[in-house]
């Protein structure tokens, strides 16, 4: 077993974390309260998704000339105690004009996470902090052992109590970019579709 040290900051803010060069080994942190929090590695599921997500995705935004783009891990910040948290989301979309200095992704309209055993409590965890962000529409959570998701979408400007749960015969409809496709497509390319012998 390896030993990985813990970050003994207490505090943190976002400008500084921004600036923290880590902890010397290649783990990923995301800001919790003042606290950088370990971002537990993807499983090849869990990679495969994000990739596939952010290609169906792009390419539907390119296809219809948006202004709007995906992004991969880029950080985004909640309206809720914003000096003290940044989350690093799987995948988000901005319609926001680029900016080529910025080191957040500002305005996020969608924002995707996908559960892995290892990091669900801690995805889940942060469903509110993205749902304080004002331009977010929509939360998408795609679960990586199974077909399946969860959506959440701003309706009048409320979230609502609980997600529109969709299965493998379902319709993914993400309003907030115009973009319909049937689940079983986001996972068309992993082990969790039965392959043809």
């Amino acid at each position: 077993m390896v030993a990985v040290r813990k970050p003994t900051f207490s505090g943190m803010t976002v400008a500084e974390f921004l600036d923290w060069s880590g902890d010397g080994t290649d783990t990923r942190y995301e800001l919790v309260n003042g606290e950088p929090r370990a971002m537990a590695p993807a499983s090849a599921t869990h990679a495969y998704l994000q990739v596939a997500l952010a290609r169906l995705i792009e390419g539907h935004l390119i296809d219809r000339g948006s202004p709007c783009r995906t992004a991969t891990e880029a950080p985004v910040v909640p309206a809720l105690s914003s000096n003290a948290n940044l989350r690093v989301p799987d995948l988000a979309v901005t319609c926001a004009p680029d900016d080529p200095d910025g080191r957040l992704l500002p305005d996020p309209v969608l924002i995707v996470e996908i559960l892995s055993p290892s990091n669900e409590r801690d995805t889940r965890g942060n469903l509110w902090a993205y749902a304080s962000i004002p331009s977010v529409q929509e939360i998408l959570f795609v679960h990586s052992t199974r077909v399946g998701a969860e959506l959440y979408g701003r309706r009048n400007g409320d979230w609502p109590p609980e997600p529109i749960i969709i299965g493998p015969d379902d319709e993914l409809d993400l309003s907030s970019i115009g973009f319909r496709v049937p689940l079983i497509q986001v996972y068309a390319r992993t082990k969790l579709i039965r392959q043809p012998d």
